[in-house]
Parts: C-alpha cells; structure tokens; sequence
C-alpha cells in the first residue's frame, strides 16, 4: 500500500472528527452511505457560488461552463469503469432508478408472457421489486437462485434455473447485508451461452473494487454516488451501446428530444433520451470530484487496507462467544454483520450510539435473506478506508459492555 496513510486521509473527513454524547464518532455505517472528504463538500460549494446554471443549450457562459464539466464527468466515469463510450453512460438517481430504468425500458419491451428473469436470493429490495412488478404485468416469472448457510450462491442451482425461457438476469455483485462478493465473470459468462443479458447491481463493489464493465462483459452495471463518497442523489447506469439504442425512453420532457410537435416527438440520441429534465448538476460535479479523490488514493489501496479492517474486525468480534456472524462467506468485502441471541438489533444500536459508534440494523432492504437465516434483523457493522483498527475496539468495547448490561 504505497503512500497510502489513514490517519492523513481521515484529515479529509470533518465529520469524522464529530463529538456523538461525548465521544468521537465510530462510523461504521458506509454501506448505507459514506462520507464525503473536503474536495467534494468544496466542488458542491464552488458549483452553487461560481457556476449555477442549467446545462445544455444555453449559450452564455455559466451554462457553457458547467456542461463542459458535466460531460466531462461523464468521461471519467467511462474511463473509470472502462467502458468503451461515453454515451454508455447515464445519469440517474442512484442505483434504484437505474434498475428501474433498465427493467422499464429494456423490460417492457423484451419480456413476455412465459418468460424467466433470474435474480439471487441476496438481492437488495431494489433489485427484486422491479423485476416483480414487470413480471406481473407480463406474466413473466421471476426465479430466484438460492444461496447456502454461509451466504455463497448455490452456482450449481444457477445452472439449473438458467435455460431458453431466461431472458434476463439481475445480480448484486456484493450483497449488503452479508458482504458476499459474488463470481460475476461466471455468472455472467453462463448467462451469455444463453444470449442473455446481465444487470450487475455495483453499489456496494464499485467503492471497493476496479471494475472493468468490458472485461466482464456486463450488459448493464448500476451503481450510486453517495456509496462512493460522492453526492447523494446521483446515479449511474452504464449499458452496452447497442441495447440503449433499441431501448425505448424511460421519461418524457427536456433534454431528452430532438423536436416535438403534437402529432409527433423525435427523441434525442443516448444517452440523452434516458435523462429527462434539469438533471442533479452539483451532484454530477461532486460525484467527479469523489471518483478524483480515490483514483489519487488507489483503488487497489483501498481494497487492500479495507480487507485488514474487516480481518481484524471479524477476528475481534468472533471472541464474543454471544455474537453470531451472519454471512461467513470465503470471499467477502467490508461488511459484518451479527446477531446476539436475546439482544435486539436495534437495541444493540440504540447502546452502540450512546458510545458515539454508528451501525446499521433492521433487514437492510434485504427481507428474504433475513427469513432465509430465520432472523428479524441483523447489526451491520460496514467498513470505508478512512476506518482505523482503533476504532474497531471502540466498538467491540461497547459491543461487550451492551451484552453485559442486558445480562
């Protein structure tokens, strides 16, 4: 890990350095959402004080600029995922719109009656909601890929589900909740001697991992800035450029046409026709500032340091003879999440907070896993690179002393 030194990172960070009841703050909640370094929060601030205009079609020099920025955006972020155009990417949202976009527009037109879409049973609520509600409005079935007691996808029962009727499939590459980092390259590679294009839900790998959307093959890859430590708001969705070109637009209005009269509308080229309206300006603007930021830290350092924080934090947490870990996966990125018998979650947080450490609980838009491992929730502790091993004893300190107190 060349030049990579945390403690100067965290300096970046203001809000790590917040006071919660007396204590400094332990976040450990970054896969709900991470926090921002200086270049971001000051890109934001340069963007409403120097820049504010609308892009596109304005021909004085507030709009000018700024849309020389935004499209340059795009850029990087085509070059950061290695995709080969950057018209193969869209700004969304975040990573629910993205899929939703895909499944509404590549979905609609594509799935019939007595068509399959294949996702896994570790998907985040929005990777299985909109696959369900176009199947109910095809008559299409939604088939499910199950996964075993350690969290690991059964591929054995993938190649059973996946056959002539599967027209499409949708799978996180890191699960949320148990921090699986599933074989993409194979899932993908098995769906494609069907001719069957692949979703990848990126949102909790593209922070954590180089991503190359060419080398995976990936039909469509979805993923969020504000898991990346930029704004939250703003999205990404990168399709292969010969599917977004036959795929119908997602919304109506600005931007996304060519002309409209009443009898007709001509729709814009991609990526434009998928980005309706006044998009999120200052989130594109400080979405490229955060994927600056870690391209100068090194994803590779990044991965690399991560991997040492959860290693320790596991190794902490399983002498706790009453923590149970949910998710033991051999491959697994910065998530750890755990049961106490006779402790509730969100009592567990509830305690934690009192100690200024932040975590998640509750089913973390995951419900089916948590039925699948007979729980009402799970802690989730979630680790980022600006995470200190010194602050994994913080919260395993507090941890201990919270199943004290309830014993």
């Amino acid at each position: 890990m060349q030049n990579f030194d945390v403690n100067k990172i965290r300096q970046d960070f203001p809000i790590l350095s917040k006071m919660v009841n007396g204590k400094t703050l332990v976040y450990f909640d970054n896969a709900a959402t991470t926090q921002k370094p200086l270049p971001v929060i000051e890109k934001l601030i340069h963007y409403y004080t120097n820049l504010n205009s609308n892009v596109h079609r304005g021909v004085h020099y507030l709009s000018e600029a700024v849309s020389k920025e935004y499209e340059d955006t795009r850029k990087l972020i085509q070059n950061f995922i290695y995709a080969r155009s950057p018209n193969e990417i869209i700004f969304t949202r975040g990573t629910t719109e993205s899929i939703n976009l895909v499944a509404s527009s590549y979905g609609r037109t594509n799935i019939k009656e007595g068509d399959e879409v294949l996702i896994t049973h570790m998907e985040h609520h929005s990777n299985i909601v909109p696959w369900q509600l176009l199947c109910e409005e095809k008559g299409a079935k939604l088939k499910v890929v199950p996964i075993t007691d350690d969290g690991e996808l059964m591929l054995s029962e993938y190649d059973k589900l996946i056959n002539e009727k599967t027209k499409f499939v949708s799978v996180v590459h890191i699960s949320n909740s148990l921090g699986t980092v599933n074989p993409i390259k194979k899932i993908i590679e098995k769906a494609h001697r069907y001719n069957i294009p692949v979703l990848v839900d990126a949102a909790q790998s593209i922070q954590h991992s180089n991503i190359n959307v060419q080398e995976l093959d990936c039909d469509f890859l979805a993923f969020s800035g504000h898991k990346i430590y930029g704004p939250t708001g703003i999205g990404i969705l990168y399709g292969k450029k010969e599917l977004l070109e036959k795929m119908p637009p997602y919304q109506g209005g600005g931007d996304m046409i060519l002309s409209v009269t009443f009898e007709k509308t001509l729709f814009n080229t991609i990526p434009y026709k998928f980005e309706a309206g006044t998009p999120h300006i200052a989130g594109v603007l400080g979405l490229s500032e955060a994927i600056k930021y870690i391209q100068e830290i090194g994803i590779e350092n990044i991965a690399s340091y991560e991997s040492e924080v959860l290693k320790y934090a596991t190794e902490a947490i399983s002498e706790i003879k009453e923590v149970k870990i949910i998710g033991t996966a051999k491959e697994k990125s910065s998530i750890l999440s755990f049961v106490i018998d006779g402790i509730h979650p969100h009592d567990i947080g509830t305690f934690l907070d009192r100690d200024g450490v932040a975590i998640r609980t509750g089913h973390h838009c995951t419900e089916p896993i948590m039925r699948r491992f007979n729980v009402p929730a799970t802690s989730r502790a979630s680790f980022a690179f600006y995470n200190l091993k010194e602050e994994v004893d913080v919260f395993v300190k507090s941890l201990r002393n919270v199943i004290k107190l309830f014993s």
